[in-house]
């Protein structure tokens, strides 16, 4: 008999009602992986800013109908991955589990348990690692797995910021969406990613290596020589200095440069505020008031089949042992320089991708 695999997919999560709002905020900047402060400060801060917040997040939400799309589109790939998993001649039963609202770490570890598989695989929907979202979803895992009961043995695939079907899928929509530009006119990619604090990454987290190294890939799978792109972030918020370009500095140079612009969503596969909002309305409108004559969003991943297919590669091959950046392999993707990378710090670290 083939063993029972389950395989949890891991995701922020978004509010499914407008009373969802503030608690789904509160639970993220309770987050010790968010705001390093002690309990029990870190929670008399996190209850400050989101009621101070959730007004303002009760509006973006409300332009998608009053709750997050972010559930319903991770459900939908994991119904597409299990399909291919199951072709491919795996047991394998996919899980959705969020970190800030629910389905979160207890009620699906308790449904893990209840199935008693033979082995756990463990696959965030962050393709490029940080301590902000991988880790934090991993850790909060480990302790509702321990709560409930849950022993099967475990592996976990940590990053794939270069793997092969989410570079090729990302080049595909690029490809698309750069043929409905002016072709007149010259264009410029913005590979924009959801921003860290400066002081996040100085503690060695890898994350922009990472997105810049899944920016080289989708490149590379383009074949497109001479584009012209940069990398980029969004989604700021608060006082702290955070890592840049920011993407309003990035349409104020396109602006200045006279080029249109096509923006991709490099650390987003599945389409949530940041892509549906701040893309397509927020930095739309700011393109137009700057006079930038073409802005195109380029859709995420989402079930891109070339992309699904990438993730059954990542589960085959955590499953074999045979690759993948995982703790559980020892394999190192990140370089030396980069000290907050989750994989054994004594194996040799690989050179930064093309």
């Amino acid at each position: 008999m083939s063993a029972r695999i389950a395989v949890v997919l891991f995701n922020l999560g978004g509010p499914d009602s407008p009373a969802a709002v503030r608690p789904f905020l509160f639970n993220l900047f309770n987050d010790a992986a968010i705001i390093g402060l002690p309990q029990p400060l870190r929670y008399l801060i996190a209850s400050l800013i989101s009621r101070r917040r959730a007004v303002v997040a009760a509006e973006i939400y409300a332009r998608l109908g009053g709750s997050s799309p972010l559930l319903a589109e991770t459900r939908r790939q994991a119904q597409a991955l299990q399909q291919v998993l199951r072709d491919g001649g795996l047991d394998a039963t996919t899980f959705v589990c969020m970190r800030y609202w629910h389905p979160m770490s207890t009620q699906v570890a308790a449904a893990v348990a209840a199935m008693a598989p033979d082995l756990v695989l463990l696959l965030p929907l962050y393709p490029q690692f940080s301590t902000t979202t991988t880790a934090s979803s991993l850790a909060d895992w480990r302790q509702a797995a321990a709560v409930a009961g849950l022993v099967a043995p475990t592996r976990t695939v940590c990053c794939y910021p270069t793997q092969p079907g989410l570079a090729a899928a990302v080049a595909d929509l690029l490809a698309t969406a750069l043929a409905s530009t002016d072709p007149t006119q010259p264009t410029r990619v913005l590979f924009s990613a959801h921003g860290l604090p400066k002081r996040v990454v100085a503690r060695g987290d890898p994350y922009p290596w990472q997105v810049a190294a899944t920016t080289r890939a989708v490149v590379v799978a383009l074949g497109r020589s001479g584009l012209d792109h940069v990398v980029c972030y969004q989604s700021r918020v608060g006082p702290l200095e955070w890592i840049g370009p920011s993407i309003e500095a990035e349409l104020e140079r396109a602006a200045a440069d006279a080029v249109q612009v096509v923006v991709v969503p490099i650390a987003f596969v599945s389409e949530h505020s940041e892509t549906l909002v701040e893309l397509d309305v927020d930095y739309r409108t700011r393109a137009d008031a700057l006079g930038i004559k073409g802005y195109v969003r380029v859709p995420t991943v989402s079930c891109h089949p070339v992309f699904i297919d990438g993730l059954a590669a990542l589960v085959q091959s955590a499953l074999s042992g045979a690759g993948g950046p995982a703790p559980a392999s020892g394999r190192r993707l990140c370089p030396a320089d980069q000290p907050g990378c989750p994989c054994l710090p004594s194996t040799p670290a690989a050179t930064a991708p093309m």
